[in-house]
């Protein structure tokens, strides 16, 4: 169950486990030693999954199989280590029997033609990655120690790793666990754990983006690009949107298969099947660690509708990459709403 402020809440005794005997344990001092350990292992569970809704489920059930366990829980390790040891568990499982999220540049190349969108948005066969929104994330200070862990490229490269692969990267190099603590968990050997940690950084580096690409601006410089970027997007001024690009951008837009390589594609899409519409209003908001932009579109109501979270990855030469997560749905998660009124217009509706 989510809480007003996105998280997960605890709710330590369903109805099956209030038909079974209570067992001694004080519910209050459980709910008080876990809590502060929740939005890690949210961020920890969206690395695993790609999914902050799935996420957030399978806090819950970590809280639920820690809850059930709390009596055998002898202090070998900290209660920290013990339910980041539950969650990776409750996520292997979960992962048996999903498949995995992707964005549309996992499936196949760029669409060659920007006058011709190409394919319809993908069905429900197609799971899509999903954005972290980072008040979920916590305090500015916790965002800026784990943004690189977070950043949607890394996310996006680890949902092709098998679900083993995963959890030892994350375990080894994100957590920076012992090699013997991640066997211990995996039911493995060290042996093991290492050979998969080889084979899963030798696929992320094929993945990884170049060092101009990671080379960020200044933070005054971001928040400059990123109000230019919104500002461009509601006064459909495409010739200045296109300024702001890298030449070698990327844009896609999930549920949409195809997505476009190279400004000058970007552009010409942009303007003719995006900007040509319906006026936008943009407000600025913060995904896995990087600019973005929630954007609401004009609707025949006179209201503004939730459109599209769009996360930006911006560097010292322009913008690399656009993801447009063309999805309503999203927005609850960052705290805003479907529709707003009160906005009079195209222009600087910002904050």
């Amino acid at each position: 169950m989510a809480d007003t402020n996105g998280g997960v809440a605890v709710t330590p005794r369903t109805a099956v486990d209030r038909a079974r005997p209570a067992t001694p344990r004080d519910d209050e001092e459980f709910i008080r030693l876990v809590e502060p350990h929740r939005r890690e292992l949210l961020v920890h569970c969206y690395r695993m999954l790609g999914s902050v809704h799935d996420a957030e489920d399978l806090v819950q059930e970590t809280y639920l199989r820690a809850w059930r366990g709390y009596d055998r829980f002898e202090g070998r390790s900290s209660l920290r280590i013990w339910l980041y040891r539950i969650a990776t568990s409750a996520c292997l499982s979960a992962l048996e029997h999903r498949s995995r999220r992707v964005l549309p540049t996992g499936l196949g190349g760029p669409n060659p033609d920007a006058d011709r969108p190409g394919p319809a948005p993908g069905g429900g066969e197609v799971q899509w990655l999903q954005p972290l929104p980072d008040l979920l994330v916590s305090d500015p200070a916790a965002i800026v120690a784990v943004r690189d862990s977070v950043r949607l490229a890394f996310v996006a490269a680890l949902q092709h790793l098998s679900a083993k692969q995963r959890a030892v990267l994350i375990l080894r190099d994100v957590m920076e666990w012992p090699a013997a603590e991640v066997a211990d968990l995996l039911g493995t050997t060290t042996i093991a754990v290492n050979s998969a940690l080889r084979r899963a950084r030798a696929q992320l580096e094929k993945a990884a983006p170049s060092d101009e690409e990671l080379t960020e601006p200044d933070d005054p410089r971001r928040r400059a690009m990123i109000e230019q970027y919104t500002a461009a997007f509601e006064n459909a001024d495409v010739p200045g949107l296109v300024r702001l690009l890298r030449e070698e951008v990327v844009l896609e837009m999930p549920p949409n298969l195809f997505w476009f390589e190279g400004r000058e594609p970007v552009g010409r899409f942009l303007g003719t099947n995006v900007l040509g519409g319906p006026a936008f209003a943009m407000l600025t908001i913060a995904a896995n660690g990087q600019e973005a932009a929630a954007g609401y579109r004009a609707g025949p109501d006179g209201r503004w509708h939730a459109h599209a979270i769009q996360v930006l990855t911006i560097t010292t030469t322009g913008i690399s990459h656009i993801v447009s997560f063309n999805d309503p749905g999203l927005f609850a998660g960052f705290g805003l709403p479907a529709v707003l009124d009160g906005v009079s217009g195209a222009g600087p509706w910002r904050r």
